[in-house]
């Protein structure tokens, strides 16, 4: 677990609340984000799991399988790829967001199926973030070169920009020694300060 991580507020359980995660009647909503957690992060470059600043340079998030289906396809034709429809998911740390896609049971496997609709039938944003549903297929940790967000009445958006680093996944726990190697990294770093 990322230092940054393990330094968040725990539900009941004593799992981490990510920064976005919005708390109601003292509990997390662990498949819900948060309006104003998540535009804080934007605005203030915070990352989305463990809300510490990131600096300049590239960002990650975990896609499912469609994004993850058109970033493979888009590197394997030698194009650039950016996600023209905005995403409601915000970026965060490479470290972050590898620990995210292993201990989120969602973005973990394919079989896993959402506990709690987090979604709206009528949207398209969000309209698969229903209970039930299914990752499926490939998911993938990925890198890009930058992001940019608008925050609306109601929602932040995210689009990235430049892809620098894709790793696929069926079942995340394939991540586990590079999110072993990222932390020996990032404590070298932080020790050579």
């Amino acid at each position: 677990m990322p230092d940054e991580v393990g330094e968040r507020p725990r539900d009941g359980r004593g799992y981490p609340v990510p920064a976005i995660t919005p708390w109601q009647d003292g509990q997390p909503r662990f498949a819900l984000t948060d309006h104003g957690r998540s535009a804080d992060c934007a605005l203030e470059r915070r990352c989305s799991v463990c809300g510490v600043f990131m600096a300049r340079g590239p960002v990650w998030r975990v896609v499912g399988p469609a994004e993850s289906a058109a970033i493979a396809e888009a590197i394997a034709a030698g194009r650039p790829y950016r996600n023209l429809a905005p995403t409601m998911e915000g970026p965060g740390h490479r470290a972050c967001m590898l620990y995210a896609s292993m201990v989120c049971p969602y973005l973990a496997r394919p079989n896993a199926r959402r506990k709690v609709t987090a979604g709206d039938a009528e949207d398209r944003l969000t309209a698969a973030a229903v209970r039930g549903a299914a990752r499926g297929g490939t998911g993938a940790v990925v890198g890009f070169g930058d992001y940019e967000y608008a925050v609306t009445d109601t929602r932040v958006l995210f689009r990235f920009l430049d892809v620098v680093e894709f790793l696929p996944h069926e079942s995340a726990d394939e991540h586990l020694a590079e999110l072993r190697a990222e932390l020996a990294r990032s404590s070298a770093r932080d020790q050579g300060r």
